[in-house]
């Protein structure tokens, strides 16, 4: 990888953010196979700046600029990682990024609080069937067997008011419970397996990879993948950028989500190709890397389910109004 710093993000640092420049890949010289005038051959790539929060899925980008395709379309990537999606939103809205991949509710929460900002392409979504990247995990002897068992219970999650809590809460109810009787607690990933053992949480809502670390202890179960199992093909991650970048930049924005939808396919098609990249990007050991299983990626945008989450954050109060997505969507 190379890297090169970005103005922008000592401002982002300075407002407490906690983005860094991770690399840009984009070819800006001929190289073989390059066609005379193209943007590629002459050098006239469009900068942009991405941001990624550093989960598994995110490499898609990278393997994108890796394998050219950004460039194929026009487009120097720039990453910056944040360190939560919703720190990436301001930085979208004010400018300082181009675009951004984070939860979905994240961006419809944005928006009800009168952010402009635009969805214009998906990203990754949980799995319509089998194993999934995300989880709740529980002790085998907890006595909680469906979601309806969680009230009462605290549940520990990495943010309060995300897809976390607000799918749980939907389940909960599902299942014959009061949502409102469902504690969460904020935790960090990596801390949770340990204080689900120390008794200190009943359950956790976790993601790869350590959703597999947790559940290769015997004492503990899963309950369930709670993201599918509230909206069957739910979005977890999309990409967005802000109503202004869109308004003044249409070719770029269409160039860019041409990019997106290409890399995404191109990471779901050779998941082992990409996930060579991944020690580098996450520090993650190379076994460990090669052993994640990666999310399902597409730059389908899925209206319907976002659609289903809006109401439900309307449902639990996390949003005050049902999003307009037409007025929304980039298409």
């Amino acid at each position: 990888m190379k890297s090169r710093p970005l103005a922008a993000l000592s401002v982002l640092a300075v407002a407490g953010l906690a983005l860094t420049a991770c690399s840009s890949g984009s070819p800006s010289v001929t190289g073989e196979g390059s066609e005379a005038g193209s943007p590629v051959a002459e050098g006239e790539l469009t900068q942009v700046t991405v941001g990624l929060v550093p989960l598994a899925a995110s490499i898609a980008v990278e393997y994108g600029i890796q394998e050219g395709i950004f460039a194929e379309h026009g487009l120097d990537v720039e990453i910056a990682l944040a360190n939560a999606g919703a720190a990436m939103l301001p930085a979208v809205s004010n400018g300082q990024m181009d675009f951004g991949v984070g939860n979905p509710l994240s961006v419809l929460t944005a928006v009800d609080q009168g952010l402009d900002m635009k969805i214009v392409a998906g990203y990754c979504n949980s799995a319509d069937e089998g194993e999934d990247t995300s989880g709740v995990v529980t002790r085998v002897d907890a006595g909680i067997e469906d979601y309806g068992d969680l009230a009462g219970r605290t549940t520990s999650i990495n943010a309060l008011r995300t897809l976390g809590d607000l799918t749980l809460m939907d389940l909960a109810e599902q299942g014959g419970s009061d949502p409102a009787d469902v504690r969460f607690a904020e935790m960090p990933f990596q801390d949770m397996p340990a204080q689900l053992e120390q008794g200190n949480t009943d359950a956790i809502w976790i993601p790869e990879p350590f959703l597999t670390t947790a559940l290769e202890d015997p004492d503990n179960e899963l309950l369930g993948y709670s993201f599918r199992d509230s909206i069957e093909g739910m979005p977890t991650m999309v990409t967005f950028t802000s109503g202004t970048f869109a308004e003044e930049n249409p070719e770029t924005v269409e160039q860019f989500q041409a990019a997106i939808t290409e890399a995404l396919a191109a990471t779901d098609e050779n998941n082992d190709e990409a996930k060579k990249l991944l020690p580098e990007f996450m520090n993650l050991p190379e076994e460990a890397a090669m052993a994640l299983k990666l999310d399902e990626l597409g730059g389908e945008i899925r209206e319907e389910q976002l659609q289903a989450i809006g109401e439900l954050a309307v449902t639990y109060d996390f949003i005050d109004a049902k999003p307009d997505l037409d007025a929304m969507i980039v298409r």
